[in-house]
């Protein structure tokens, strides 16, 4: 029993304080009030196993009377007196006065030694006011208490009875009808109400005064013939007995009521543990997946070869097309999962979920940003190999092209400039040898730009990091060192021959002129040659294009050739006759260069041969350009039509989100359809895809016939699942909110309109601003005063508890059906596990196996503490640490909650009973 308003209880005790001393002289009410009294007193002390049997004799040394508060007040009393002097039973009973006192109740003219001395009627007034205060001053009806109150209880419940009119408490119930009523009322099988007759009232009240002793646990507190023998029975004994009725037949209802409570709670935070535990795996499984993917995107160490680097392509692609999309499923799940808890939580009033550390949505977002942040750096990096590795084969063959060519020229060179010929030679001998010299040092300078572009080649070689680039630098080397040495040794000869040139007179001016003329034609020819059998690399029509102009440009110049090479050899025939006519002597070889017309002969064969050849490969490179192209324009038609379309259905479900057609589940099922048309749009994506492999496989690196490449496609393909699957989330989450706040369609609509109306920007979220004037619309006063501005402030502390500075729908559905929201708190589970235990302060498993279903008692059972307080008995356990935990999953132990998956059952017969009647 708690605090009690001490001006109400003064006002109803006020009546009582002379207790009617006049009528207490009246023997018929004495005896009524002793048997009442008696009979009620020990309804309360069996339960601590005792009774007594006279009671102004039994309370007078105060044990019993102490023990009788203890009972009905369920709170320890200081400890009593044991002896037996007058002065030990006179401080019993000033402790038991001194506690009845401190509940608020005013004792008049009783005093101790008036109870250890037995004065019965003042024993009989504090017995009546013990009464008044813990069994009849709590009842409360329609806001009124006490004795109006369990007045019309019980008028309430005999109002459908014929022949019961109560309107008191003595003379309304003579009869025996009343009491009748209210048994049958609630256990209508224990009594047949239409064979009782108005005027036998003894069988009408022995009926009652037995069913109610037998099957109600309601002692038999006052004597029939009593009842009908007085004119007027004892209001106080009665109102003590119906008080009896009263606490009997509410305590099963909230017994009931208690018990259906704790399984609700119960199955609530059963189900969340579930969805906590699926949370708490899903995630683990795809941070492991992620973390063991990343250090492979971010693996930049490159291949030597392309067969090695497109391979690794290959790969990559295997990764975008059958292992990611499944991830991306998950990591979606993952959200509304975690979303579709949080909303449970909140609408049963519990705490939100915390995932383990590192488990947050948050950190599952990091990583996933890591992810893709490797996986497009990884893309980028393999393409770029793939045209270094290119780059590097073509050159590699140019370089060895250029320096065979070079180093077949050189052969011979340096012995040649070693020779010191001109000694013995005669002038004319000198004089050859020195333009012969002059041709060699013009052919040298000719060679000089093949020596750059070799040692060109190399260095970027080089800068490219190709991996065979010791053996390329050691060449180049050793070319590079050569010339150097051809170069001194040009010089030193020079300087030899032109000390000697005085000496010499004699040139044959035909020599030279066929070897001037022969050295730059020869060496056209090798370029021409060179230039035939280099290899080229294309990516568009264009350049191919520009290739074959070039060549056909080349092809008008052979013509000339020709001409030039008929004359050198025309100036050779010149030199054969002059040395035939003359008798020169020549040795049958021109001294100015080793350029025969055998040689030139032969080159300009090569050189035709090298023109078809060249045609050839021409053509087949602008068929394999213009393949290539076809590729571009079918992709691009493709992507053309996929882009536009992801982003008009992106849109499309953006308005579906904010606009109101039909109720809740209709706009779902709206959602739902939209999201299979989007699923059956998947073959295009993946016919899409297709595409985009044969255009990698074909090495095409630009499109300029669309703005689309496969990555827009694809994340913009991820991006309308992940929406679709989300706005579906969210109108489950607002049905979840409807149905568990009892919130109508008709409130949902309008809810939804006035946040519409002022989300100006459709964004799906309101601004403070637009927040307050929705408030302001739904008829919040929220003014501009600074108590308006306070309470505008509280309220965007619960629908902005991030401070964002956004509210959305969700959290303005979940504001606007909070106050109406039917909770379970802690305390409230406490109560009712108080209420199965009888008013103990422990609960014992039998009690627990009667009175909840089997499933959820052994539940309870498994998990309650022992009870440790003083009035412990064996198998009580504290039901109130459980009650505290059940209401706080996050704190309670792990594994508390665990793999107890239960569900509603119907109560026990005696509770169905109960609630039938």
């Amino acid at each position: 029993m708690d605090h009690y308003d001490s001006q109400q209880t003064n006002d109803y005790m006020q009546p009582e304080e002379d207790w009617d001393r006049d009528l207490l002289l009246d023997p018929a009410w004495e005896k009524q009030q002793r048997k009442t009294f008696t009979a009620w007193c020990n309804s309360h002390l069996r339960k601590a196993g005792t009774q007594i049997e006279n009671i102004e004799e039994d309370f007078r040394d105060g044990l019993k009377l102490m023990l009788l508060l203890e009972v009905i007040s369920g709170e320890r009393l200081a400890k009593p007196e044991r002896g037996k002097m007058r002065v030990h039973k006179i401080s019993n009973v000033n402790k038991a006065l001194d506690f009845i006192a401190s509940k608020g109740v005013k004792l008049v003219s009783i005093g101790a030694e008036e109870i250890v001395d037995g004065n019965v009627k003042m024993t009989l007034g504090m017995i009546w006011t013990i009464i008044l205060r813990f069994a009849i001053q709590d009842i409360s009806v329609e806001e009124t208490s006490a004795k109006e109150g369990l007045l019309l209880w019980c008028q309430r419940k005999t109002a459908p009875y014929k022949n019961v009119n109560i309107q008191n408490f003595h003379i309304s119930w003579k009869d025996g009808l009343g009491f009748c009523a209210l048994i049958h009322r609630h256990r209508p099988e224990l009594i047949d109400y239409g064979k009782l007759r108005k005027d036998d009232p003894l069988t009408n009240l022995n009926t009652a005064f037995d069913v109610a002793e037998k099957f109600l646990d309601i002692p038999k507190m006052l004597d029939a013939e009593d009842i009908v023998g007085t004119a007027r029975p004892d209001e106080k004994a009665i109102m003590t007995y119906v008080s009896s009725f009263y606490h009997a037949f509410s305590g099963a209802q909230k017994a009931e009521t208690a018990a259906n409570r704790i399984c609700k709670v119960l199955a609530v935070n059963q189900e969340n543990e579930q969805l906590m535990e699926d949370y708490e795996k899903l995630a683990s499984d795809l941070l492991e997946w992620i973390r063991r993917t990343i250090p492979w995107l971010e693996n930049r160490v490159p291949e030597n070869t392309m067969h090695a680097m497109q391979q690794k392509l290959e790969d990559f692609r295997d990764y975008r097309r059958l292992h990611k999309p499944p991830k991306v499923q998950e990591k979606c799940q993952l959200e509304i999962n975690f979303n579709t808890l949080q909303t449970k939580l909140r609408l049963s009033n519990r705490p939100a979920f915390m995932p383990s550390e590192g488990r947050m949505v948050s950190d599952i977002n990091n990583a996933w940003g890591c992810l893709e942040q490797a996986e497009k750096g990884y893309e980028e990096w393999l393409l770029n190999e793939i045209r270094r590795l290119e780059r590097l084969d073509h050159l590699a063959e140019k370089f060895r092209q250029k320096a065979s060519i070079h180093e077949a020229w050189t052969d011979g060179k340096e012995a040649m400039l070693r020779q010191k010929d001109y000694e013995t030679a005669t002038l004319s001998e000198i004089k050859a040898l020195l333009k012969k010299h002059e041709a060699f040092e013009s052919d040298l300078a000719a060679h000089q730009d093949r020596v750059e572009q070799i040692a060109a080649i190399a260095q970027e070689l080089n800068e490219l990091d190709y991996y065979d680039s010791p053996s390329v630098n050691a060449r180049c080397q050793k070319i590079c060192d050569q010339w150097d040495n051809l170069g001194a040794l040009t010089q030193k000869r020079r300087e030899a021959l032109e000390r000697t040139e005085k000496l010499l007179e004699t040139i044959d001016q035909l020599y030279l002129e066929y070897a001037k003329r022969a050295a730059p034609f020869n060496n056209w020819m090798e370029g021409a040659m060179e230039d035939l059998q280099d290899t080229f690399i294309v990516h568009t029509i264009e350049e191919i294009q520009g290739l074959t102009t070039a060549h056909e440009q080349f092809k008008a110049t052979l013509p000339d050739a020709d001409k030039e090479r008929l004359a050198i050899l025309g100036i050779h025939n010149e030199v054969s006759k002059i040395v035939q006519t003359y008798h020169v002597n020549m040795a049958g070889t021109n001294p100015y260069t080793t350029i025969t017309p055998q040689e030139i002969n032969g080159k300009w064969d090569h050189v035709r041969q090298l023109v078809p050849r060249r045609d050839q490969a021409l053509t087949e490179e602008h068929a394999r350009q213009q393949h290539n192209e076809r590729l571009r324009k079918q992709f691009g038609a493709q992507a053309n039509v996929i882009g536009p379309w992801i982003q008009t259905k992106m849109e499309e479900i953006g308005r579906i989100s904010i606009e109101m057609h039909g109720t809740l589940e209709d706009q779902l099922s709206h959602l739902r359809q939209y999201e299979k048309s989007i699923v059956n749009y998947k073959p295009k994506i993946d016919l899409l895809e297709c595409d985009h492999q044969l255009i990698q496989e074909a090495l095409i690196f630009d499109n300029k016939h669309t703005n689309y490449t496969m990555e827009h496609i694809r994340v913009g393909w991820e991006q309308l699942l992940t929406t679709i699957a989300r706005t579906i989330n969210e109108v489950e989450n607002q049905i979840l909110t409807r149905d568990a706040k009892g919130i109508s369609q008709e409130q949902m609509n309008e809810f939804r309109a006035s946040f519409n109306h002022f989300d100006r920007d459709h964004s799906g979220t309101l601004g403070p601003e637009e927040f307050k004037a929705c408030l302001i619309s739904l008829g919040y006063d929220i003014g501009n005063d600074p108590q308006g501005e306070a309470e505008f402030a509280r309220i965007m502390s619960i629908v902005d508890p991030n401070r964002l500075g956004v509210v959305t729908f969700q959290a303005f559905i979940d504001f606007m059906s909070r106050e109406t929201a039917d909770t379970d708190t802690a305390d409230q589970v406490m109560a009712s596990f108080k209420i199965l235990a009888g008013d103990k302060n422990y609960i014992t498993v039998d009690e627990l196996r009667r009175e909840l279903p089997p499933d959820q008692a052994e539940y309870c059972i498994a998990r309650m503490a022992p009870y440790a307080g003083p009035d412990s008995v064996p198998g009580a356990l504290d039901y109130m640490s459980f009650s505290t935990a059940l209401k706080s999953p996050q704190t309670a132990p792990r594994g508390f909650f665990l793999n107890h998956r239960r569900q509603h059952s119907m109560r026990t017969s005696r509770l169905r009973q109960g609630w039938n009647m």
